[in-house]
């Protein structure tokens, strides 16, 4: 199993070598890049080389320009999808476990047969990688196809339970080929925790490249991360710190032995118990808090919000609850769950395709029929990837009248307007629609008034504890930094008033945004970042503290 395991990963090297020489020979004579100069290039440098290209040496025949969106369209066809399907609560599944209550159960193998099912596999509902089959676009046959899909299901789920076994001892070897030297070295890093699968696709907004994500997400790993450690238990605190006495005292009296005769190293196991004790005594130490820590859950929560841009509405106010942690727990996991999860997917994923999955088959139908739009020159798209407000919108972002959404059409909680801000900062030459573009002109200019009749808002912006944060050179791009700021000092107004209400530091971050369009321009050089405001040396136990968040998320 080994050798085909080692095998299987050099047949994935060969082509993954091949794939990239390709886009490297693209990149060196169509685009002009050369290799060593490429890791100075921006996206928005390489993407604006390929909108002249497209001009100068048409690729693409039906359309005789190609813009921003349609470029992030090719790119995130399938992965738009996936993030309105999560944002629909199609997917994942969400399984009541005993003792534990609801969780979600969302991996790697998962998450693949997800894929194989719907987008890539010779059943899947795509006839090829730009364009959905026909008549899956029609609602004569839904029942049909209905039944069809679920067969599908059903099939890829035997499938994986015949296959279960192997794919187990695949999980296993990988699991100990990866993560067996770490744990080794760093014992500690189990306690660590990452962003899980779930969280990354809950989280990400329609038309985000990975580059993107990573980089909000990365950071927002810090706050997070003292958020999540904020929650002690007194008890476990108590028992751990005994524990950790315990075996620190022995493995002192063991390396102390050691160290006044190496004969000692001889004896049985004694290594053994070395290692044993280290690892304890380094898991021990994760469960006693900071003696010097302050509990501000909301303050924290807050700066997370900055970051992650999305949060349940019943987070707000409370953030010192258990049910809150636990919730933002699923979206910011231990590693150690992580690769448990990982471990126990190849004998859970038969059972959730088969029991779960196969039941929503009509809802999945339904979906693909009811959101997919044909592009010219980009092929069947996600129709929420057009981030169109009049179509998906939620009326809690607008005054009445601008949008036309159903609640089953609308994307949940602003998840369109909220991209629709990020994908215009990230692009600025971008013209949007006319209802996007008014959008936006009035949310400008919405808050442009707002700051007139407040402070400077640099003042106020570079007063913010967590300005100073965002603005660090570890952050990305000002402007991204500013829909931070925004987003973590507003809320979502009522149905009686318009886009973003009159919060002081919201209003000051936002009347910078107005600017964006005539100010962030690509720049002629090649450097990597972008700055508006003042950089000022970051702090990162600084906090601030607010009485609002980004609604129902």
């Amino acid at each position: 199993m080994a050798g085909i395991f080692w095998l299987y990963r050099l047949v994935k090297v060969i082509c993954n070598v091949l794939s990239y020489w390709e886009i490297r020979q693209f990149y060196k004579k169509a685009l002009k890049i050369q290799m060593d100069e490429l890791c100075n290039f921006t996206w928005q440098e390489v993407q604006g080389r390929l909108i002249d290209l497209q001009r100068e040496q048409p690729m693409c025949v039906q359309k005789r320009e190609l813009s921003e969106l349609d470029i992030y369209h090719r790119i995130l066809r399938f992965k738009n999808y996936t993030v309105a399907m999560i944002n629909k609560s199609l997917l994942p599944v969400r399984l009541r476990v005993p003792f534990f209550g609801d969780m979600i159960f969302l991996t790697q193998g998962l998450k693949y047969n997800f894929e194989l099912i719907l987008f890539w596999g010779p059943l899947s509902l795509f006839q090829n990688k730009w364009s959905l089959h026909p008549k899956y676009k029609r609602a004569a046959n839904r029942q049909e196809l209905a039944k069809q899909l679920g067969r599908i299901i059903l099939l890829t789920g035997l499938v994986n339970l015949l296959l279960c076994p192997f794919v187990l001892v695949w999980q296993v070897l990988y699991a100990f080929f990866s993560y067996a030297e770490v744990i080794k070295r760093e014992p500690g890093s189990l306690g660590a925790r990452r962003w899980s699968l779930f969280g990354r696709l809950y989280l990400r907004h329609f038309n985000e490249l990975d580059h993107e994500l990573q980089g909000r997400l990365g950071r927002g790993y810090k706050p997070a991360a003292k958020y999540m450690n904020a929650f002690v238990s007194p008890l476990l605190a108590v028992l751990a710190k005994n524990v950790a006495f315990f075996s620190g005292s022995v493995l002192a009296v063991l390396i102390a032995l050691t160290v006044y005769d190496e004969d000692v190293l001889t004896v049985q196991h004694i290594l053994t118990a070395i290692t044993v004790l280290g690892v304890v005594i380094t898991i021990t130490r994760s469960f006693i808090p900071d003696e010097h820590m302050v509990w501000c859950p909301e303050q924290l929560l807050q700066c997370v919000l900055a970051h992650i841009h999305y949060m349940p509405d019943h987070w707000k106010g409370n953030a010192n609850k258990s049910e809150t942690r636990d919730e933002m727990a699923q979206l910011f996991q231990y590693k150690a769950v992580f690769i448990l999860e990982e471990l126990l997917s190849p004998i859970i994923t038969p059972f959730i395709l088969i029991f779960h999955l196969r039941s929503k088959s009509l809802e999945i139908i339904d979906f693909f029929r009811n959101f997919t739009v044909d592009v010219a020159g980009v092929g069947d798209i996600c129709s929420f990837a057009q981030m169109d407000i009049r179509r998906h919108g939620n009326p809690q972002w607008m005054s009445e009248g601008q949008t036309e959404a159903s609640v089953y059409q609308q994307a949940e909680n602003g998840k369109t307007e909220l991209s629709l801000m990020h994908f215009t900062i990230k692009n600025p030459r971008w013209q949007p629609p006319q209802e996007s573009s008014v959008f936006i002109s009035h949310l400008k200019e919405k808050v442009h008034q707002d700051a007139q009749t407040g402070p400077s808002p640099h003042l106020l912006l570079s007063e913010a504890p967590l300005c100073t944060s965002l603005l660090s050179d570890e952050s990305a791009t000002a402007p991204d930094n500013l829909l931070a700021s925004v987003l973590a000092h507003s809320g979502l107004p009522g149905r009686n008033r318009r886009f973003i209400p009159a919060s002081s530091t919201a209003s000051a971050a936002a009347s910078v945004l107005a600017s964006l369009s005539s100010s962030q321009q690509p720049h002629a050089g090649r450097s990597r970042s972008h700055t508006l405001l003042p950089s000022r040396q970051s702090h990162d136990d600084t906090m601030y503290c607010s009485d609002h968040t980004v609604g129902d998320r």
